[in-house]
């Protein structure tokens, strides 16, 4: 591994777009670390402090994992990355359901400008409306945030300049932070290494992965009897679990069913055409992280609300439900359960389009052996893709649910159980493959070994097996594929935490 990261900087136009990269991820990092004018970020940060030890603050927390902290920061970046995703999750979901955007999103590099174009100025509105909230809820309850209650007594008091100027300011500060990390992230995507915007987030994530290094370091040399005292045993078996963890992701992650698919021979003139065999992959995990990133955001919100509305009117019942759905309650995980499961199969059968492809092949002389093209190869793909929907959600419920097994059930600190599964750890493992996977084919183009290069050699010698099996790894099976995400992401975290604190 160590040799591909020193192979990486003898290869010119990979070396440029590294350094690209990583002076626009010190970009971020500032951003997440510059607060607003008129604001002490401090009373907040002790505030969530005290929410986290108590199991609270589950919203925020999640918010700010995902803007790297600049959310207790106060930071000039604290809506993140987070308002381009929203648009973005947005317009694809209008382009399943408005014709017009349908016909642009098949009209090439002109109609997906077009697409982005809409898509940022949507951001913008986002960013407008969520400063406004985020300004208004620093003023008058920054408790509200976390479902506590904000006692300025205690804490003090998060506003210290004129409220009409914090409100103009802020709004002014937020939604520039925020249209300023879209555009370092699509700049990195132009012309640096990985996806910009995917980017950004795992370093917000990662950024704290030394301190959760830190923290379990003090459990393991905490003194005899302590509560979060752990043994060299407990040690070793939670570093095991943490390799088996992001084994199991990037497994599953990777992992593809492929349909064989035959073409038909076509004789054009003298010349004949087609006859290859190939394959149609279907992931295992096609909805990706989107399932747990809705079924957490829409969980939480019932919380907030119905323990705003029974504080304010008094109302113990509302504040007894809320209570049972919290987080660490088994009403939760069931609710939690069946949304992941929901939106798997919705997400699916909104971006996968089984009559569209069939008629792609039916179109292109190609077909599944065993299969009449048309309608029944449609009904087929339908069929195989809803048990590998299924398969790929209970695999995001087990990675979801596990970081809470560890915080409430063996008391690991959520600090550290964050980094053992959940969303971020989806994201970053995720995100970390496609970045890696497009260092390497810079390296392989310059004969140089990649950081997969066990993988690869695995792989090519399953080329036999039957096509009509799960393969776990595409093209990166193997050891080299589940420590390199290790490997890097803990490098990346170390530089993103000195980055914090420059």
């Amino acid at each position: 591994m160590l040799s591909a990261f020193v192979n990486s900087f003898k290869v010119p136009e990979l070396r440029r777009r590294i350094l690209f990269t990583l002076g626009f991820v010190f970009v971020a990092r500032v951003a997440a670390n510059i607060p607003l004018p008129g604001i002490d970020p401090e009373p907040l940060q002790r505030f969530f402090k005290d929410q986290m030890s108590s199991g609270g603050s589950s919203l925020l927390g999640l918010y700010n994992m995902f803007t790297g902290g600049a959310l207790l920061n106060a930071a000039v970046g604290a809506l993140g990355i987070m308002p381009y995703i929203s648009a973005s999750i947005v317009m694809q979901l209008m382009g399943a359901l408005v014709p017009s955007l349908a016909r642009l999103q098949q009209e090439g590099d002109i109609g997906r400008q077009k697409i982005s174009q809409y898509t940022r100025y949507l951001t913008i509105a986002i960013c407008f409306i969520q400063a406004i909230l985020l300004i208004q809820g620093l003023l008058k309850n920054p408790g509200m945030m976390a479902g506590g209650n904000f006692d300025v007594d205690v804490y003090g008091s998060v506003v210290v300049a004129d409220s009409l100027f914090f409100t103009i300011t802020g709004v002014i500060f937020l939604t520039t932070g925020s249209v300023l990390l879209m555009w370092l992230g699509e700049q990195i995507t132009e012309r640096g290494i990985g996806q910009g915007i995917s980017i950004l987030i795992t370093v917000g994530i990662i950024s704290d992965l030394p301190g959760a290094v830190s923290a379990a370091w003090q459990m393991f040399n905490a003194p005899v009897g302590a509560e979060n005292q752990i043994s060299a045993i407990q040690g070793f078996l939670m570093i095991v679990l943490l390799f088996a963890v992001t084994a199991g992701i990037v497994l599953v992650t990777q992992g593809l069913r492929k349909i064989p698919v035959q073409y038909a021979k076509r004789l054009v003139g003298k010349q004949v055409y087609g006859g290859q065999s190939s394959f149609l992959p279907l992931k295992v995990n096609y909805a990706g992280v989107m399932p747990v990133i809705f079924a957490s955001a829409l969980l939480m919100f019932p919380t907030q609300i119905l323990t705003w509305l029974g504080r304010s009117f008094e109302q113990d019942l509302m504040l007894d439900i809320a209570a049972a759905i919290q987080q660490g309650e088994w009403a939760y995980y069931l609710i939690y359960v069946a949304l992941i499961i929901t939106f798997s199969y919705f997400w699916v059968s909104l971006m996968f389009k089984p009559i569209q492809v069939a008629d792609d092949l039916k179109k292109s002389a190609g077909y599944v052996p065993g299969v009449r093209p048309g309608e029944p190869t449609a009904q087929f793909l339908d069929y195989v893709m809803t048990r590998l929907t299924l398969a790929g959600a209970i695999f995001l419920t087990i990675i979801a649910v596990f970081p809470d097994l560890l915080l409430f059930w063996q008391k690991i600190p959520g600090q550290i159980a964050i980094f053992f599964g959940g969303t971020g750890m989806l994201i970053s493992v995720g995100v970390v493959m496609d970045t890696l996977r497009q260092v390497e084919t810079f390296l392989l183009q310059r004969h140089y070994d990649g950081f997969l290069e066990k993988g690869n050699t695995k792989s090519r010698t399953r080329m036999t097996r039957s096509a009509s099996s799960v393969d776990f790894g595409e093209d990166n099976q193997g050891i080299g594929a589940m420590w390199a995400p290790l490997g890097f992401l803990f490098f990346a975290g170390l530089v993103c935490a000195a980055l914090s604190n420059i």
